[in-house]
């Protein structure tokens, strides 16, 4: 059937069983896609596993059934093509071969006389939602755990019909969210009841008894006791949603992510052109797109967050971890508010605020309060897991109530004499187990703690802001702290839902420390002449999530001032201070206004006569980069390169075109010129580990 072949494929098989319905006179062809494995190692599709799909078609029409419908094992209906086989690819005539073969078997679900379903029972991503498309109907199980097209996060398109069923389906607007601008959102996965109102599924079912139901549903559209309705698409607004679409797509990548491009025009394809002709078109791309090294860049990055994020390099044995019955939070801000939240919902227990006055303690429980009744109005939390949040969270002025805490955390003003004399009250007060964890962005772990009487409970948490949002925490292992603690604190990471990354103990450990140099050129630059404007578009082809000053706002330029004055006291030769940043913090305006740098900022500027051109800037700001990587490197803050790139993917929101950072580094030659050497082995970057 196919030239292709993966001898790494997991093959996905398509078993097929007859099932009597009640109220037909002819069975059921129910094809159940298992790869043999648990949830853990999902359904996905290489050729031996369309090989597969295509035989069970062909059985299942040869036994005349009323209705042919697939499903998935357990959690899992499909997650779309086999990745590992995408670098196995190496011409476009496989690329070809490789989009046209699961069109053709997919086709024939679409094309079939025989009423065909997909029961999508959990993850349905990528060529696993495609195959959904192609069928007639679709049922929905309200425990499906992620549903979406994901390819262009990674450098493709959908390749299997996406691009041309879903505008068809649910009209232009939402496809290119899903398409395009959930992908470019931290690939971004819609919910079963979205799915479900989009119209992506005819029907919303229960998880309990999902098959049964789904075979009850199916058996009413065939009797007609069930009427599937679909609303017309809109054509009249396609071209002006296309127009828009583009625009947001240049003003956000300006032209640095091929595979966005494609998808765009595929959509724009779909209003008018025979399916055939759009599918051809998807080939097309495919071939185009599979061979790229923006792709390679994606599928380095996808491994990372997939496999080594979830195995954290370095991390001491679960067992060692202490158990964690009762959380204290230093302080009673934003930070500390968020964190109250995200440690009452992930670890259910209960979790105390303290701060200077009962005012600020007040105001820190009520933000939690107050989201927890979000949560509960957008349907996130029913009435009942609500009220135990909220008697979960409380607050006090009197430190003592950390004396029966487990895990003390720290959100007080990043100031070294202020932290340590929280670690010194502190220490009197809760027991010699209990871990002090520090959200410390930039300060010393071991400086902190070495006054104390047990410094080696003392651990660095670092969060990314928003809290909810951002996965990474970097885990700061100080000169003492000991096993038990950094188990404790993975373990606690774990449960938090985060992707946990060992970070030695060194200034600003690893993304405030790169951000910070990447910054530190572009005022740089402006000191030296450069307009504000060229110095922070100077990055754009690289396609980063925000520019430079618009990243400066979202921290604080003050922040942003003092953590580049922490990283100039300890590496004077590589970290400035710049005057013009010191002024733009204490003027207290915004950088940005609309978008556009704020005149009233441009106003308080002094520069010199020496302006760069945007290139100049870029290869200054690449060239710093790069340097930090490798003393980082060689300094052993991280385990290695993937550990850098996986801290700018997830703490950063740097794009997976990039792979990171190392990836691109290496392939534009910036690693070699700046410091003689790659950073990946070659080739790391074009297959999974």
């Amino acid at each position: 059937m196919s030239t292709l072949q993966n001898p790494n494929e997991v093959v996905t098989k398509a078993l097929l069983r007859l099932v009597a319905v009640p109220g037909l006179d002819r069975p059921a062809a129910l094809i159940t896609l298992d790869n043999g494995f648990d949830h853990k190692k999902p359904n996905s599709l290489g050729p031996a596993g369309l090989a597969s799909l295509d035989e069970a078609i062909t059985a299942a029409l040869a036994a005349e059934p009323a209705l042919i419908a697939v499903t998935g094992k357990p959690y899992i209906f499909c997650v779309g093509a086999d990745v590992t086989g995408i670098p196995l690819v190496t011409d476009r005539e496989q690329a070809l071969e490789l989009g046209r073969l699961g069109h053709r078997v997919f086709a024939r679900l679409r094309d079939s006389a025989v009423p065909t379903f997909a029961f999508v029972n959990g993850a349905a991503m990528g060529g696993g939602l495609e195959l959904a498309l192609h069928c007639h109907y679709r049922t929905l199980s309200g425990g499906a755990a992620a549903l979406a097209l994901p390819e262009v996060s990674l450098g493709l398109v959908p390749g299997w019909g996406g691009t041309q069923l879903l505008p068809n389906l649910i009209g232009i607007p939402m496809a290119t969210q899903v398409i395009i601008q959930n992908p470019l959102m931290q690939n971004r996965m819609l919910k079963p009841k979205q799915a479900a109102e989009m119209g992506i599924a005819d029907v919303l079912l229960e998880p309990a008894d999902f098959l049964e139901r789904s075979l009850e549903w199916a058996a009413g559209v065939l009797r007609g006791t069930v009427t599937v309705t679909r609303p017309e698409v809109d054509r009249e607004m396609w071209d002006g949603v296309m127009f828009f679409a583009k625009q947001t797509l240049d003003e956000r990548l300006h032209g640095a992510v091929p595979a966005a491009y494609r998808a765009w025009e595929l959509l724009g394809l779909a209003k008018e052109a025979p399916f055939e002709v759009g599918t051809a078109a998807e080939d097309e791309a495919l071939a185009d797109l599979v061979l790229s090294e923006e792709l390679r860049s994606g599928l380095y990055a996808f491994d990372l967050v997939q496999r080594r994020a979830r195995k954290p390099v370095g991390a001491p044995p679960a067992t060692l971890a202490r158990p964690v019955t009762k959380v204290g939070i230093v302080g009673a801000g934003l930070m500390a508010s968020q964190l109250a939240l995200l440690f009452a919902r992930r670890l259910q227990v209960p979790v105390v605020l303290t701060d200077l006055d009962q005012t600020r303690v007040d105001k820190g429980v009520a933000y939690v309060h107050g989201e927890i009744d979000k949560m509960v109005g957008k349907g996130r939390l029913d009435a009942g897991t609500a009220a135990k949040l909220r008697g979960l969270v409380g607050g006090s002025v009197d430190k003592s109530v950390f004396a029966d805490a487990d895990f003390v955390i720290e959100a007080v003003f990043e100031d070294l004499a202020v932290k340590k004399q929280v670690w010194a009250e502190l220490e009197k007060i809760v027991s010699p187990e209990a871990v002090l964890a520090t959200n410390t962005s930039s300060l010393s772990i071991t400086a902190m703690a070495a006054d104390l009487e047990h410094p080696e409970r003392v651990v660095g948490f670092h969060f990314f802001n928003p809290v909810a949002v951002l996965p990474l925490l970097e885990i700061v292992r100080g000169e003492r702290t000991d096993d038990a603690t950094l188990a404790t604190a993975f373990a606690v990471g774990k449960e938090l839902r985060k992707s946990c990354v060992l970070v030695k103990d060194a200034p600003a450990f690893v993304v405030n420390r790169l951000l910070t140099r990447f910054i530190g050129e572009i005022f740089s630059a402006v000191d030296a002449g450069t307009p504000l404007a060229v110095a922070d578009s100077a990055l754009d082809p690289l396609g980063l999530p925000m520019r430079p000053l618009a990243l400066v706002q979202l921290v604080g330029p003050a922040v942003a001032y003092h953590t580049g004055a922490t990283l100039h006291a300890a590496f004077p030769d590589r970290y400035g201070t710049s005057e013009n940043l010191r002024r733009i913090a204490e003027s207290g305006r915004p950088l940005l206004v609309d978008g556009d740098v704020n005149p009233e900022v441009a106003a308080l500027l002094q520069v010199g006569d020496q302006p760069l051109d945007a290139e100049q800037v870029r290869l200054r700001a690449l060239d710093a980069v790069a340097q930090e990587v490798r003393l980082m490197l060689d300094e052993g803050v991280v385990a290695g390169a993937p550990d850098i790139d996986l801290c700018l993917i997830l703490g950063a929101g740097w794009p997976f075109h990039l792979g990171g950072i190392t990836p691109y580094l290496d392939r534009s030659g910036t690693s070699e010129r700046v410091t003689g050497r790659r950073f990946l082995p070659y080739g790391v970057a074009s297959l999974p580990a």
